[in-house]
């Protein structure tokens, strides 16, 4: 039996549909599901990478900065704050953004925000930090 996900963005859905497991990295740490998994709920980590095996075995890599996590009989719901593909990254201009935000002050809270959604970004679309 698969499990029904929905992957949901502030400004768009992402992806909806059945999977055999779904992995994402939460506060607490990496969080694989299968069907038949307890309810619970979780907070993304900022800059987590969730993946969805699906049933084809194809396997959709998503980054997701921010949000929650909702397990429950019904299936798996993701809501981030802000999602896209890892197939949507643009690998220079996040190459270039990590690059900017390791240069600013080291005191810089947002620089160090910055480079983490780069480096995600970047581990998403299968590029090395």
């Amino acid at each position: 039996m698969p499990l029904n996900v929905e992957l949901v963005a502030v400004e768009r859905q992402i992806w909806s549909g059945e999977a055999n497991m779904v992995i994402a990295r939460t506060t607490e740490g990496e969080l694989g599901i299968l069907p038949g998994h307890i309810p619970l709920l979780g907070q993304l980590a900022e800059g987590g990478i969730v993946r969805i095996l699906q049933e084809s075995d194809e396997e959709l890599v998503v980054v997701a900065h921010g949000g929650f996590l909702s397990v429950t009989e019904r299936g798996v719901s993701i809501l981030a704050d802000v999602a896209e593909f890892a197939s949507e990254i643009d690998v220079a201009r996040a190459q270039k953004a990590l690059e900017s935000a390791r240069a600013a002050d080291e005191d810089d809270d947002d620089a160090h925000a910055a480079a983490r959604r780069a480096e995600s970004r970047l581990l998403a679309a299968g590029e090395s930090v």
